[in-house]
């Protein structure tokens, strides 16, 4: 068996992230690192001890290095060259001798990200203006282009004469004379690095997790799985078969054959790059600016106490946890680390009291080693890393997302200028997610920088439902304000601190169809969306008024005449025209009108004057998957408190096909919309209970089905089982609709959800009801 790398030594000496390191030709065994402070250096071998000295300190770019390669001597420099790219586009060359550049090269438009250098002194480098470019004796001989996003990976098949590409559009160029004669495609994320083999092969390593070893026919030979984040670097030991990657999961992974035989744990969260040294031993650079050495020969190793202390520094570093709360509970005990892992590599949370703990299995011990404590953030240190890159471009955080079990973390850049929603919206889109995932996304951005000063540029737009001191359609007022109609009654009876929570409800298996028993269903009181801030309603409108051509504004004086309309205290024909006007603006910035409506609908006035044909069907009209989510959610809203009078309540039913209908397509978008989804399907019920109509009822029970079946929000669930329950109840006819479109494959599965309680008791009452 090979033998195992251990710590040799830490170095520290830059200030803030090790974007790149490489090994030197002079000194032998030597390292030169280029680092986001702005300098590279080089690291000297100490004699009598296992650690480096720093031989000298280059400067000279204007922007921090993100690249550095040595170019072999020659008769000109009989030492060689240290070469950086940077992100000020430049290149600088440097003699061991001279700490200042011996020259500069000029010529791409983006940040310098990859250098290589091959025979006779000519260099191939990489950038973010989507090109290569080949540098001979200090001029551009040939420029590269063909690739659609940044290249970032660069090597020299000095053999076949040939040159590689990697981009972030996915894609590896072969290139010779200067003409593109291979694309490889099967990454499906950036590739970050390329690394040569011998015999005419090549390995690439991407975003999507996966190392690939290539032919240079384009045939794919291997891929090669185990990371669990993006893999930055690949590098090749001195025996050209064997290899190393660095990753965005705080490891580095030893190859031997196709699965890895070792993986070494990183106290930091980027590991950038990794490079190997004639003598086999591997160097990291990463986010927390430090320089590693691992090694496997034990004379090298660091002391047992070094290596201990190192071993700590893991254990006590935390783990960014994925997007959405953890709950603690649902995370096993101690009593898992018992068995054995699959896979060197293999990592598992464990709950140790109130902490949650991230192990990680070394088939080197045969033991579960602590790698860290798992907390609810993620993203590098601005402290010591200032911005973080992705796909070109800089951002404040970049932080990683977990999606789905068993796939690799996608990223989600966000820079503190930005709104969350339109950051959460762009990630989504990227990756072609389901818009369910939207208000968790921009609630995990906002969690996750609060504390943090936002730049002076904003978005035309403000997101609706993030940031401090938000505008949060539906939501009573800020502590210490006024509260809006509605705030303090007649709220939601399912959500927030005066929610609707049953007592002795009971699991009971009996097939009683009574209900008498249970507090849950039949419902007879209409739910409507009660809460309401006026003051951020009228500001977040006259916020939006500015932005939208001069046709549709509205004069400031009436749109402050609505608060008078939201708060209940008035409904006068002018201010429901302003309503209407404001009901024209653009998808993207009609959202606090939608809200105005959703309150105003209450009045019975207003609802009388709301509940014509043509404003039933404007307000369907914003219920499509086409738009934005809060107007779906608000729409959806306004026709559920049309049910709080008879007009109202009589046009909705009248349009119950076309409201079902658009609420069904939009059934995937968020939870916000999906409970709205539910209550409406709830109102529909309990206007349906006690009547004959038999085709209502098919319609709100097949609804009801084709929402449980999206998997939606729990909350929204209970109220789609409410709405079943209150439909059912007593109702024999409604029974048997219900058990010929087979409702209770669905309900079954919710009768086994853990938490909410009220969940699987309230689908155990309905399945006693169906008798199942």
């Amino acid at each position: 068996m090979a033998s195992t790398y251990k710590l040799r030594c830490n170095i520290v000496g830059h200030q803030k992230d090790v974007r790149a390191v490489a090994s030197t030709i002079f000194p032998e065994g030597g390292i030169v690192s280029g680092s986001r402070d702005v300098t590279s250096r080089i690291w000297v071998p100490n004699e009598h001890n296992p650690s480096f000295t720093e031989g000298h300190v280059m400067s000279g770019h204007s922007n921090f290095v993100a690249s550095v390669c040595v170019v072999p001597p020659d008769d000109t420099y009989p030492n060689g060259l240290i070469i950086t790219g940077s992100n000020d586009n430049t290149i600088l060359a440097f003699t061991l001798e001279s700490p200042q550049p011996v020259f500069k090269l000029t010529g791409h438009t983006g940040t310098v990200c990859a250098v290589a250098s091959g025979k006779f002194g000519f260099l191939l480098s990489g950038s973010w203006d989507k090109t290569a470019k080949v540098w001979l004796k200090q001029k551009c001989v040939m420029t590269l282009e063909g690739h659609e996003a940044a290249v970032w990976a660069v090597a020299v098949i000095s053999e076949h004469g040939m040159m590689l590409t990697g981009s972030a559009d996915k894609s590896i160029k072969l290139w010779k004379a200067g003409k593109c004669e291979k694309t490889f495609h099967g990454h499906e994320d950036c590739v970050r690095g390329l690394a040569v083999m011998t015999g005419g092969e090549f390995l690439s390593c991407s975003n999507d997790a996966t190392v690939k070893r290539w032919l240079l026919t384009g045939d794919c030979v291997a891929t090669y799985y185990g990371h669990a984040n993006y893999v930055y670097s690949v590098a090749l030991l001195p025996n050209g078969q064997d290899f190393v990657t660095s990753s965005e999961d705080r490891t580095v992974k030893v190859w031997r054959g196709p699965e890895s035989a070792q993986t070494i744990p990183h106290p930091t969260q980027s590991v950038w790059s990794v490079c190997t040294l004639p003598n086999g031993d591997i160097v990291t650079g990463a986010s927390d600016g430090i320089i590693r050495v691992f090694t496997s020969a034990p004379e090298r190793m660091a002391s047992a106490e070094e290596l201990q202390a190192y071993e700590e520094q893991v254990s006590a570093s935390t783990v960014p946890a994925q997007v959405g709360d953890i709950k603690t509970e649902d995370i096993p005990g101690p009593e898992v680390l018992i068995n054995p892992g699959r896979k060197d590599g293999q990592q598992k949370m464990v709950r140790q009291g109130d902490k949650i703990e991230l192990y990680q299995w070394d088939a080197a011990k045969a033991s579960w080693t602590k790698i860290g404590d798992v907390v609810g953030s993620s993203g590098g240190s601005q402290q010591t890393s200032g911005k973080t890159l992705y796909e070109g471009k800089e951002y404040d955080y970049v932080f990683s997302v977990d999606i789905q079990e068993g796939m690799p973390p996608l990223k989600l850049p966000y820079n503190v200028s930005e709104d969350p929603w339109f950051a959460a919206q762009r990630f989504l889109d990227k990756h072609d997610l389901s818009q369910m995932f939207l208000d968790q996304v921009a609630k995990f951005i906002t969690d996750n920088t609060k504390g943090v000063t936002l730049g002076t540029e904003q978005p035309a737009y403000s997101d609706p439902f993030t940031g401090e001191g938000r505008y949060v359609p539906g939501s009573t007022a800020a502590p210490g304000a006024g509260a809006g109609a509605g705030a303090t009654h007649g709220a939601d009876p399912f959500t927030g601190s005066g929610s609707y929570k049953p007592a002795g409800s009971s699991s009971s298996s009996s097939s009683s169809t009574s209900t008498s028993s249970n507090s849950f269903f039949p419902l007879t009181s209409f739910l409507t969306f009660d809460q309401a801030n006026p003051t951020q309603i009228i500001g977040k409108i006259k916020e939006l008024n500015v932005t939208v051509s001069d046709s549709l504004k509205v004069p400031d004086s009436r749109i402050d005449d609505l608060s008078s309309l939201i708060s209940g205290q008035s409904a006068s024909q002018q201010q429901l025209q302003t309503v209407q006007s404001l009901l024209a603006w653009p998808s993207n910035v009609v959202f606090p009108a939608l809200d105005v409506v959703r309150i105003c609908v209450k009045h019975p006035l207003v609802n009388q004057a709301f509940s014509n044909q043509a404003t039933i069907q404007q307000l369907i009209s914003f219920i499509t998957p086409d738009n934005p989510p809060a107007c779906q959610m608000l729409a959806l809203r306004s026709l559920t408190n049309l049910f709080s009078q008879s007009q109202g309540r009589k046009a909705v039913c009248e349009n119950r096909d076309t409201v079902l209908g658009s609420a069904l397509s939009c059934r995937k978008t968020n939870k916000n919309v999906q409970i709205a989804i539910g209550t409406v399907i709830l109102n529909y019920a309990i206007a349906l209970r006690g009547t004959e109509d038999i085709e209502g009822k098919s319609q709100c029970l097949s609804a009801a089905r084709n929402v449980l079946e999206a998997s939606p929000d729990h909350e929204a669930s209970f109220r789609v089982l409410v709405s079943i329950g209150t439909i059912l109840s007593g109702d024999e006819e409604a029974f048997a609709l219900a058990q010929s479109l087979g409702l209770q494959d669905p309900i079954v599965k919710l009768g086994r959800v853990t938490e909410p309680k009220k969940v699987p008791e309230c689908a155990q009452l309905v399945l006693n009801i169906l008798r199942v």
